[in-house]
């Protein structure tokens, strides 16, 4: 397995500055997702990372091989892009073929693993279509498993499942997700997708005007955003503001006076008078406080603006104070019992629940 480091990636095309100076540390095996908006530079630094960019600085490491001036061809790294980069006039066998036979693979052993190669990604019995005969979804399996077959030392995949349609972006991850583990590849993974992110990553580094904001485990992102940037890409989140009135009744709170009215202790820190940004999960708010109601819950009342039903969950959108919009997310919900717009409505958090949110979008 193979370990990716990126020391210090700056870009510039032109005077456009497109990675600022990014370091990354990609455990071997592990599938590391790039998320971010478009233009944050996340295709820029994989194409750094394949080769086929330049950088303007900094060093890209396999292992403990500098990787800065060897050519793509020679890095052994499996490539999947998001417009599919099928030859049309070769078969589904021949395309997974095709990087096998460019490493002069003896013709046995390439048969062989075109046959391991099909069955590994649901296409046994396809190997002799066209391009033209196959589906969107097993275009891209077609791509995946010529990616794979080479055995590469690093697969890198690029917004892979962005022309797909929704029922078939999740079959297909979960395939990608399954084989990646099974084979132990290290990958890198490039999505706009934020649900996508959370759902196929070990580590998930966030990116914005080329910088890194924050690395971490998917529920590390979402439950602990460290930036009022990462806390909106990552999920949806209310954030809240209030400024302190002083401290908390427990060590490490602070009471916060919020602007719709209700005083909240908080657990962060901030002197009196200081404004502060609280981040609330739509899951995070309830119809009823717990059961320690008196010490650790507290409440926030609006007017119900719209009811959105979506099966398991009800999704309510609340007019709160002076104009405040606060979405909250109800699982599991008693339908007999679902309120409507216009109606008076209170929710409850828990303090736990609360996520101071920095303004400061960070570095990297």
């Amino acid at each position: 397995m193979t370990r990716i480091r990126v020391e210090g990636i700056a870009k510039r095309f032109g005077d456009t500055p497109a990675i600022n100076g990014v370091s990354l540390d990609v455990r071997p095996g592990e599938l590391f997702t790039l998320v971010g908006p478009s233009g944050c530079g996340k295709t820029t630094l994989l194409r750094i990372i394949a080769g086929l960019l330049e950088q303007d600085a900094g060093h890209i490491l396999f292992n403990e091989d500098r990787m800065d001036d060897v050519p793509p061809h020679l890095r052994n790294i499996g490539v999947v892009f998001q417009n599919y980069a099928i030859f049309p006039h070769l078969t589904v066998g021949e395309n997974i073929a095709y990087g096998l036979k460019a490493r002069r693979v003896p013709p046995d052993r390439i048969a062989a693993k075109v046959v391991d190669a099909a069955r590994m990604v649901q296409l046994e019995g396809l190997v002799e279509r066209m391009p033209a005969q196959l589906s969107g979804g097993q275009q891209q399996r077609v791509v995946l498993a010529r990616a794979l077959t080479i055995e590469p030392r690093l697969l890198l995949m690029d917004e892979p499942l962005s022309n797909l349609d929704a029922k078939l972006r999740v079959q297909i991850r979960s395939l990608i997700r399954q084989l990646q583990r099974e084979l132990r590849i290290t990958t890198i993974y490039v999505t706009h997708d934020q649900e996508e992110a959370l759902a196929i990553s070990d580590t998930i580094a966030v990116m914005d005007r080329g910088r890194i904001l924050q690395i971490g485990q998917p529920w590390e992102l979402y439950l602990r955003p460290a930036s009022r940037f990462v806390a909106d890409f990552i999920g949806t989140m209310n954030v809240l503001r209030g400024v302190v009135a002083g401290p908390g009744p427990e060590p490490g709170e602070v009471a916060v006076a919020m602007e719709f009215g209700e005083r909240w202790r908080v657990r962060a820190a901030g002197a009196e008078g200081q404004p502060v940004s609280i981040g609330v999960r739509p899951e995070s708010l309830h119809l009823a406080p717990g059961s320690n109601a008196d010490t650790a819950w507290q409440s926030l009342n609006g007017t119900v603006t719209e009811v959105v039903y979506l099966g398991s969950t009800v999704r309510y959108q609340l007019r709160v104070g002076d104009g405040l919009q606060v979405t909250a997310e109800i699982h599991n919900p008693d339908f007999a019992a679902m309120h409507a717009v216009g109606e008076r409505l209170t929710l409850w958090t828990g303090v736990g629940r609360l996520v101071p949110l920095p303004e400061e979008r960070g570095g990297g």
